[in-house]
């Protein structure tokens, strides 16, 4: 495992601990505290990932694929089911090999989400990521409503080395959105990251706004790999859900970026909107460096939800680029 991953494991691990303390010690109870395997097992099982914001229909899943482990290995000791467990919630959060094909395609990735959830950071870091990867990538700036957005952007564009479209405040996104297409097309990007709006109170004209900018994009660049990336603030919980959800209706979500994963006891959110959206977490961030913006690896993150020695985790060669 290379330094950096370590060093993210080790912060994502201790990132996690209120949501370890949340749900693992409850675990460990009832698989210690149990003699048999049955239905009030089970029961309490699943009162405890529900209390830990891993969701319904995400708990129904893991406990399902339990039984039927438990049935098939003829296991009869509560306790030799931890691990099964683990096995279970890693397998539900499998993102899939074709999760990141766009980084090395040509494409064009909106970022989408509410304001306040760190989605100009998430902009930055990525356009440095992929920058890193010796990509030619450019950043519009397309949430022209928020007075700081521009500024705030510019600033990560200069860090990250990359050029940036528009940053005018009160100018229209999608004509921002318009340039940025032609830019790239003209400059031969290899990947274009739009920063958009995200106010929700006026959640009607957002929409529209959205679906207006997903429409330019189809007309003007339709062969372009197309990413729809949510960003959302894992401290907000089942808010989180219902975030995603209203803005899957305007554009078609295909990843999600789960942010300020540091330190909130409701890191469980993440299993349930994968399960929930059937869109998988694609990115996690703990931190505010360029470090702490990672590609997501379900068998890290339950490891170190469930506070498994880091030595296991096996990094493979292609997440070591990121």
């Amino acid at each position: 495992m290379s330094e950096e991953k370590k060093g993210f494991f080790a912060r994502l691990k201790s990132g996690l601990k209120k949501t370890r303390d949340n749900i693992v010690s409850g675990i460990d109870s009832v698989f210690n505290g149990f003699s048999s395997i049955d239905e009030e097992f089970y029961e309490e099982l699943e009162e405890i990932l529900i209390m830990g914001d891993i969701g319904v229909n995400a708990t129904e899943e893991i406990l399902e694929r339990l039984k039927e482990e438990v049935k098939r290995q003829h296991i009869k000791e509560p306790s030799e089911c931890k691990q099964l467990l683990i096995n279970s919630i890693k397998e539900q959060m499998q993102v899939g090999e074709t999760a990141y094909e766009f980084e090395k395609e040509q494409s064009i990735i909106m970022v989408i989400g509410v304001n306040g959830v760190g989605k100009t950071t998430t902009v930055g870091k990525l356009a440095a990521v992929l920058k890193g990867q010796g990509r030619k990538v450019l950043i519009a700036a397309a949430d022209t409503f928020r007075a700081a957005a521009g500024g705030q952007l510019k600033e990560w564009a200069e860090r990250a080395g990359v050029d940036m479209i528009g940053g005018t405040e009160g100018a229209d996104p999608a004509s921002v959105v318009f340039d940025a297409v032609s830019a790239a097309k003209a400059r031969r990007a290899d990947i274009l990251l739009i920063d958009t709006a995200g106010r929700l109170h006026n959640k009607k004209n957002l929409m529209e706004e959205l679906k207006k900018m997903n429409r330019i994009i189809d007309r003007e660049f339709p062969d372009a790999h197309r990413e729809n990336l949510i960003v959302l603030d894992g401290t907000t919980g089942q808010n989180a859900l219902v975030q995603a959800r209203e803005f899957g209706e305007a554009a078609s979500l295909t990843g999600i970026v789960l942010t300020k994963m540091d330190g909130t006891a409701k890191g469980g959110i993440a299993v349930a909107i994968q399960s929930e959206l059937h869109v998988p977490v694609k990115y996690i961030g703990v931190g505010e460096t360029l470090e702490d913006l990672q590609k997501f690896d379900s068998d890290e993150f339950v490891n170190a939800l469930f506070d498994v020695a880091e030595d296991s985790v096996e990094v493979s060669e292609e997440d070591t680029d990121i």
